[in-house]
């Protein structure tokens, strides 16, 4: 199983709790992106969020940045919002950072959003998410998997592409592109439908909970004549590794805590709930916020209900310390990576 991280950005925070420049957090995340290759990660995947405390609004941008600086890790957004950008140019961002790489370490994640700051920032409609993902996710597919450089494409979310170039091309072929989704049975029975990977962001509940879903897509996959190999699963969910199980928790809390007021501001959310917290950080939680042993057993677990290929995680939350964040990946790709391998192997 592929073992990795994924962010947002995450704005640093004063002693006094307020917000540090938004370049640093970009800086911050290449720094960490970096990181996880020298030790080893499988993945990292950059998020798309446009607000002063998660400020990675560009994931094509620190992509291709991140692709002259690694060597080895799988880079790819976790997600693009695809409803409320052009997919001509999420697409030639990606393969520019293809071609920077050398080929076949960069994929696209295309994803609806669970924020909707995208449509006022870019002049979309809140009314027009179903229809503008699904057209565009059209058009991005059509773009890929063309097999020359010009591209014919009619639909309602943009204007009509009539034979033409939409360059660079990736270097060996068409690029992976999954579809994100937070639960959607709809999303999950499209994914298979249409012979694309799936990611489930898992941020709550029970993880075991998607099996079901996982159940549809493999099935839709199926009717729709798509080789079963090609039915992949991936898992984004939050998440931090420490040396020890308390070491995780007093580490992961406080940037628990500030996100959710500031969801809570922005989206009606309750109060936060410290024992909610705590629930979620032991199985079968959401939150993957332990020790090797521990956050290694759990991805275990719930690969018995969704034979996920790869399961990546979001530490950098809340201005959570960024030595907190580099010690997470390195425990993550060291310690709780070869976990997995060996508790995968004895099952």
């Amino acid at each position: 199983m592929e073992i990795g991280a994924y962010s947002f950005g995450d704005t640093p925070l004063n002693p006094d709790g307020t917000p540090r420049p938004t370049a640093e957090a970009i800086r911050n995340l290449f720094e960490a992106i970096v990181h996880a290759d020298k030790v080893g990660l499988d993945y990292f995947g950059v998020g798309e969020h446009h607000t002063t405390s998660m400020p990675a609004s560009s994931p094509g941008t620190l992509i291709a940045a991140a692709a002259a600086a690694t060597t080895q890790i799988t880079l790819g957004s976790a997600a693009s919002i695809i409803g409320t950008d052009d997919p001509v140019r999420v697409f030639q961002q990606f393969a520019t950072a293809d071609a920077i790489s050398g080929g076949g370490r960069i994929e696209i994640t295309a994803g609806r959003g669970s924020s909707v700051e995208t449509f006022p920032l870019f002049g979309y409609d809140l009314a027009d998410y179903d229809e503008l993902y699904a057209d565009k996710l059209q058009l991005l597919m059509t773009i890929n998997d063309s097999t020359t450089e010009h591209v014919s494409w009619a639909g309602t979310a943009r204007p009509a592409l009539a034979n033409l170039a939409v360059v660079p091309r990736p270097v060996n072929g068409p690029l992976p592109i999954w579809l994100a989704t937070g639960g959607n049975a709809a999303s999950s029975a499209r994914a298979g439908s249409l012979g694309l990977p799936i990611s489930y962001g898992i941020i709550g509940g029970a993880p075991h909970r998607f099996a079901p879903l996982a159940q549809l897509y493999r099935a839709s996959a199926a009717q729709a004549g798509h080789p079963a190999e090609n039915a992949k699963v991936s898992v984004a969910a939050l998440g931090l590794v420490a040396p020890t199980k308390g070491e995780a928790l007093d580490r992961f809390y406080p940037g628990w805590n500030n996100l959710n007021v500031e969801m809570g501001r922005l989206r009606g959310w309750p109060a936060p709930d410290k024992r909610a917290y705590l629930a979620q950080a032991e199985a079968p939680g959401a939150y993957y916020v332990g020790d090797p042993d521990d956050v290694a057993e759990r991805i275990v677990h719930l690969h018995g209900h969704l034979g996920q290929m790869r399961h990546f995680l979001q530490t950098d939350i809340g201005g959570l310390p960024h030595e907190h964040f580099i010690e997470s990946l390195t425990l993550l790709a060291t310690e709780v990576k070869p976990r997995v391998e060996r508790l995968l192997k004895a099952q």
